[in-house]
C-alpha cells in the first residue's frame, strides 16, 4: 500500500501544498496565523505533512443525555434513559445522566473552549423529550429556546452546527404508550418532531442527522438489553422490527425536510452509522480464506449495510434478505422513500476486527446467529479502555469502502472517532491531562483518513468523539473519551494535552505524521 508517508513523490506534493498554506496563513497577520504558518513550514521542511482540503470541518461531537444534565428542569419530559438509569440501574455503579457535565447550564463555557481550540464545527444532539415532553403534541418552549441559544452561541464563535435529531434518548411516553421503535406510531411522531426542529433551527443549522447509530438502538436496546429501553429478545424479531421502523422514521423525516424546508434553507441531511472494519482472518487454507473474505463483507452488511443499503440503494442487503430469520420487507413505496434519503454519509468508527466464517449455532441470539461468523482481535493490536482494537489502517479501508460503494453527493463526514484511554478513569486529574495515548490514536487515524482523501474519498469533515468526559451510557461516568477533563464533583473543565494537540491540527488544517509514530506500524500483514 502506498501512502504519503511511504512514497517520496507524494511527500513532495504534500510539502508543496503545505508551503502554499503557510504563505496564506502568514499573510493574515494574526498571531494564530503566524504561529500556524511557522508550524506548517517546519513540518513541510520535514516532508511529513498531510494538508486537508480548504473548508474542511474540524469539530467535536456530543450527545444530549451524555452531557446536559437538567434531566427534569424547565419542562423536560422523561426519556427512556432517564428511566433506565434511575429506575433500572442500567449503568455501571448506578451512575446516571441526571447531572452529567451540567452542559445545560454551562454550554457557553464549552462552546468557548471549542472556539479557543480553533475548531469550526460542533455536532450536538437535540433531546426529543426536552422539545416534546410526551413525544407528540405540545412543544416545550423553554426546551426549544435552549437549543436556539446553543446554535446562536455556536455561530457567534465561528462553529458550524451539525444537529442530530435522535441520539438514543427517546421520550419515555412513546415507549410506554406506543412500544417505542416496535410500534408504527413512532414514524409519524418522529416526522412531526423533526418538522418542529427544522422550522425552529433550519435557518441556522445546515447539517442535519436523523439518527445516530441506529444499530445500537436496535441491537443494544431491543436485543441484548444493555441500552435503554433494556429489552432482551434473542429471537431477533424485535431487533429487526426496531431497525425497520428506525429506517421508516428516517425516510419520513427526510421527506418532510426535502418537501418543506431544504429548498429555502439550503441544508443537507443524512444519518450517522457506526461501522467497524473487519479483515478476513488469515489462514493457510485457501478455501477457508475465501469463506473468511465472504464473512468480512457479510459482517459489514449486517452492521453498516443494514442501514446504509436502504438509505442509499432502497432495500436491505441481499445477504440479510437471504439469511435473516424474520426480517421485515419494505413495500415498493417505502423503498422509493428510502432510496437516496441521505445527502451525505455520517461515519462513526472506533475499531477494526478479524472475522472468520462459522456455521449457525445460537451464540448470542438470532441476529448474531444469522451472520454466520465469529469476530476476534489480533493479539498484537493495542486496545483502548473499552477493549476496542487500535487499527488505524482499518479506518482508511472503511472510508474507501463507503466512498466506492455509495459515492454520496454531499460527501462523507466522520461524525465520531475517538477513544477512552486505558487506565484514564483511575488517574488523578494531572495524570488524566497527559493523554499521550489519545494523541497517538488521533494522529494515526487522521493520517490514514488523509490517505483516503488522497485516494479520492470525498471526506469533508471530522468530529472527534468527544468534546468532554461525560456519561458513557452503560459504562456510566467511568469511561472518559473527552478532549477536556471534567471533574464531576466541581464541574471544572481542564484541557487535556490532546485538546491542545488537536487545536494545532485544526488551526493548521494539517497533520504531522512520521512512519515511526505510535500506531502507524500496527500489524497489517493482511493488506
Amino acid at each position: 500500500m502506498l501512502t504519503i508517508f511511504h512514497h517520496q513523490a507524494r511527500r513532495r506534493t504534500a510539502a508543496a501544498a503545505i508551503r502554499a498554506a503557510s504563505a496564506t496563513a502568514a499573510v493574515t497577520g494574526t498571531a494564530a496565523g503566524t504561529a500556524a504558518a511557522a508550524a506548517i513550514s517546519a513540518a513541510a521542511a520535514a516532508g511529513i505533512m498531510g494538508a486537508f482540503p480548504d473548508g474542511f470541518i474540524w469539530g467535536a461531537a456530543t450527545a444530549s443525555y451524555q452531557i446536559e444534565g437538567a434531566w427534569n428542569e424547565d419542562g423536560k419530559g422523561w426519556s427512556t434513559w432517564d428511566a433506565f438509569t434511575n429506575t433500572q440501574s442500567g449503568a455501571l455503579r448506578g451512575d446516571t445522566g441526571n447531572i452529567a457535565c451540567d452542559y445545560y447550564h454551562r454550554y457557553k463555557e464549552d462552546i468557548k473552549l471549542m472556539a479557543s481550540m480553533g475548531l469550526n464545527g460542533y455536532r450536538f444532539s437535540i433531546s426529543w423529550p426536552r422539545i416534546q415532553p410526551q413525544g407528540r403534541g405540545q412543544v416545550n418552549l423553554k426546551g426549544l429556546e435552549f437549543y436556539s441559544n446553543v446554535i446562536d452561541c455556536c455561530l457567534e464563535h465561528g462553529l458550524q452546527p451539525m444537529a442530530t435529531l435522535f441520539h438514543w434518548d427517546l421520550p419515555l411516553a412513546l415507549e410506554l404508550e406506543c412500544d417505542g421503535f416496535l410500534g408504527d406510531q413512532i414514524v409519524p411522531a418522529f416526522a412531526d418532531y423533526a418538522r418542529v426542529c427544522f422550522e425552529a433551527y433550519g435557518d441556522r443549522v445546515k447539517h442535519w442527522i436523523t439518527f445516530n447509530e441506529p444499530w445500537c438502538t436496535a441491537v443494544l436496546g431491543y436485543h441484548s438489553g444493555v441500552h435503554a429501553p433494556g429489552i432482551r429478545d434473542e429471537s431477533g424479531a424485535k431487533t429487526y422490527l426496531a431497525a425497520y421502523n428506525l429506517l421508516l422514521a428516517h425516510a419520513a423525516a427526510v421527506k418532510v425536510y426535502r418537501r418543506e424546508f431544504q429548498s429555502k434553507q439550503h441544508g443537507i441531511i443524512g444519518m450517522a452509522i457506526n461501522c467497524d472494519w473487519t479483515e478476513p482472518k488469515p489462514t493457510d487454507d485457501p478455501w477457508e480464506l475465501k469463506r473468511n473474505a465472504e464473512a468480512s463483507l457479510r459482517n459489514i452488511m449486517f452492521f453498516c449495510g443494514w442501514f446504509s443499503e436502504p438509505i442509499f440503494c432502497g432495500d436491505f442487503p441481499e445477504v440479510m434478505k437471504e439469511q435473516c430469520t424474520g426480517l421485515p420487507e419494505f413495500t415498493e413505496e417505502q423503498k422509493a422513500d428510502l432510496k437516496g434519503s441521505a445527502d451525505f454519509f455520517g461515519l462513526n468508527h472506533y475499531q477494526s476486527q478479524l472475522v472468520e466464517h462459522c456455521p449457525r449455532h445460537m451464540r448470542k441470539g438470532q441476529y448474531f446467529d444469522d451472520m454466520e461468523l465469529l469476530l476476534s482481535h489480533d493479539p498484537s493490536w493495542p486496545e483502548t479502555d473499552m477493549g476496542w482494537s487500535v487499527v488505524p489502517w482499518g479506518f482508511r479501508k472503511v472510508i474507501m469502502w463507503i466512498h466506492n460503494r455509495y459515492k454520496p453527493w454531499a460527501g462523507i463526514y466522520i461524525t465520531e472517532n475517538g477513544c477512552a484511554i486505558p487506565g484514564d478513569s483511575e488517574h488523578d486529574t494531572n495524570g488524566a491531562l497527559r493523554d499521550t495515548f489519545r494523541i497517538d490514536f488521533m494522529r494515526a487515524h487522521l493520517a490514514y483518513m488523509h490517505t483516503a482523501i488522497q485516494e479520492g474519498a470525498n471526506v469533508r469533515g471530522y468530529y472527534h468523539w468527544t468534546l468532554s468526559d461525560n456519561f458513557e451510557w452503560a459504562r456510566g461516568l467511568n469511561m472518559r473519551f473527552g478532549l477536556i477533563h471534567v471533574d464531576y464533583k466541581t464541574q471544572e473543565r481542564k484541557m487535556k494535552d490532546s485538546a491542545k494537540w488537536y487545536s494545532e491540527v485544526a488551526k493548521a488544517n494539517a497533520v504531522v505524521v512520521k512512519p515511526s509514530d505510535p500506531f502507524m506500524d500496527v500489524k497489517h500483514s493482511y493488506i
